[in-house]
Formats: C-alpha cells, sequence, structure tokens
C-alpha cells in the first residue's frame, strides 16, 4: 500500500481558501491532512512528521532542504488586521513584549520592526495560554490569528505589523505558503497545485462554508478581500527574501 502524503494547514480563517480545494477533492483520499496552528505546522514540517505545510516562511532558513508549491501564499499588500502589537503605551515606552506562542513569522517580524523600524529593544517573553491578560501598563503583547477579531479596541495602541513592514520596506509581507520539505512527484505535485488552485477560484464557496460553520466576530468577507492577499507574485517573492535577509540579522 503506497503511504499516503502527509499535509499540515494553518486552521485560520485566512487559510480557508488555500485549503477549500484539498477539502472538497478525491485528492482528500491520498493524503494524512490535519489543521493546526501556525508553530505546530512549522513543527510538523521541520521534524518531518509531515511532507506539505502551509508554514509560516520565517522557517525556511530552519530547513535542509525545501520547495515552495503554489502561486498562493497568506499575505498582505498593506494591513492584515490579524496580526498586531497590543499596547497600552507608545512603542518608546515599552519595556516588554510578550510573544504569541501560535507564532512564528509574526514573532520574528515583531523582532525585525523593532530593531530597524520602531528602534526599540524591549525584553521579550515567549508567551503561555491566555497570555493577553497580561498585556497592561508597559508590557505589549503580539498577538495573531482568528484571536485578534474583536480586539480593534482593546488597548489604546495597535500596531498592525504588516502595514508597519509596508511603510517601512514599500514591500507587501509574506506570512505562510505551501511548502515541501521533500522532492516529492510531479504528477501529486501537479494535482496540489490544481486543487489548492480550484480552492481560490471558489473562494466564495469557502467563505459561506466558514460562515456556516462558525460564530463570527469579523467580517469574513471584508476580512479576506480587503486585508488578505493571496497571489504568490513578483513583490511578495521580494519582501519574503528582504524579511528573511533581515531574519538572518536578528541575534
Amino acid at each position: 500500500m503506497t503511504r499516503k502524503i502527509k499535509v499540515s494547514a494553518v486552521s485560520y480563517l485566512n487559510a480557508k481558501p488555500l485549503i477549500y480545494g484539498l477539502e472538497h477533492s478525491d485528492i482528500l483520499n491520498e493524503i494524512d491532512f490535519s489543521l493546526d496552528i501556525p508553530a505546530q505546522c512549522a513543527d510538523k514540517l521541520l521534524n518531518n512528521e509531515v511532507d506539505i505545510g502551509l508554514v509560516p516562511i520565517a522557517i525556511l532558513p530552519l530547513m535542509k532542504e525545501y520547495h515552495i508549491l503554489t502561486d498562493y501564499c497568506i499575505g498582505a499588500e498593506g494591513a492584515v488586521s490579524s496580526v498586531n502589537l497590543y499596547s497600552d503605551v507608545a512603542l518608546n515606552e515599552i519595556k516588554t513584549v510578550l510573544l504569541d506562542y501560535q507564532s512564528r513569522t509574526s514573532v520574528i517580524l515583531c523582532k525585525v520592526l523593532a530593531k530597524h523600524y520602531w528602534k526599540i529593544n524591549p525584553e521579550w517573553i515567549n508567551a503561555k495560554d491566555d497570555f493577553e491578560k497580561d498585556i497592561k501598563d508597559t508590557t505589549a503583547g503580539v498577538i495573531i490569528g482568528d484571536r485578534t477579531f474583536g480586539k480593534a479596541n482593546s488597548h489604546k495602541y495597535v500596531f498592525d505589523m504588516a502595514s508597519e513592514w509596508n511603510t517601512f520596506t514599500g514591500l507587501p509581507f509574506v506570512f505562510a505558503c505551501w511548502v515541501a520539505n521533500k522532492k516529492l512527484p510531479d504528477d501529486f505535485i501537479k494535482r496540489f497545485n490544481e486543487c489548492v488552485s480550484i480552492g481560490m477560484m471558489n473562494k466564495e464557496a469557502a467563505i459561506r462554508e466558514w460562515i456556516g460553520k462558525n460564530k463570527q466576530q469579523v467580517d469574513v468577507r471584508e476580512y479576506l478581500e480587503k486585508y488578505i492577499s493571496y497571489p504568490l507574485n513578483n513583490k511578495k517573492r521580494m519582501g519574503m527574501e528582504l524579511f528573511l535577509n533581515y531574519c538572518s540579522d536578528l541575534e
């Protein structure tokens, strides 16, 4: 019996169009498919527990071998709305930053912005469950994904980190893309890419399915249409390359 190809994808709303085509095609019978938080997707791909992951791009320098699949990603041309630094004080008054345990790329992005753009040097603390309540006074916090929904007015300052990156560099930002950690059969990759493309062409159906299964704290269509940019085009690849260069510069 042929071993199923193992695939891990992000469970957040912004990934739904990228996985919809997989969930509604025969390829689902050929793969072992799991939904995880971004950090788990990354760990599974790094530890060879899966063959393909919709993973944070910050793990790419950690991989011995990688292959970027499809012409789509989870990215943003400007503001992304769901990757934020929350604070009750201005940037230059922040002393501590709690880092979202569900994230990897967003955490590093915050450190890159702090060092090269905001010019601040806070203490970094890897946060645990329920850390949001500890964001107060001079302690700020990075929160990502669906848990940012409904938090627009929770703190005096909300710094959208994709928007900050765009202001800093003039480039869009890529948070995650489909990556394989080994060479896979060409015919499978062709069908995998076709399924992802079909999902992207049926974004409205993906949106309706999400709305039908989840309680909403956000305008799903506005979020996916206004804030999330999926094509992995040349400018996004330039932004990704620049970000990875900055990553190598962090201590």
